[in-house]
């Protein structure tokens, strides 16, 4: 992540049932926001909110792709696959990582 989210953010979005169904589905394969819609149930325009917000919390990223009939969409991934949330005495702090267990993003904690 290229700079650091506040706690209260993330653990905001990570309460989200919209967009954990989303994280997890994403976890599983980079899919486009119809697909995502499909697969979660969930109206395209709640798919594109949740999309957004994740997006610029960096817990997803995205690329356009263009089909062979040069129509051209955006498919998104999930950018980690593990979150810690840990308690301390200045408040909470939200660590993500991904397999190689370099951290994405140590969010700061909600008294910075």
């Amino acid at each position: 992540m290229s700079e650091r989210v506040s706690s209260e953010k993330l653990l905001d979005i990570l309460g989200d049932t919209e967009s954990r169904a989303l994280l997890v589905s994403l976890r599983q394969n980079s899919q486009s926001a119809k697909e995502l819609g499909e697969t979660t149930d969930l109206s395209l325009p709640t798919v594109y909110r949740r999309l957004d917000t994740l997006e610029e919390l960096d817990l997803i990223s995205s690329a356009t792709e263009v089909r062979a009939d040069g129509t051209h969409y955006r498919q998104y991934i999930c950018t980690f696959d593990k979150s810690v949330v840990s308690l301390s005495p200045e408040g909470f702090v939200v660590e993500l990582s991904v397999d190689d267990l370099t951290s994405v993003s140590k969010a700061r904690s909600d008294d910075d």
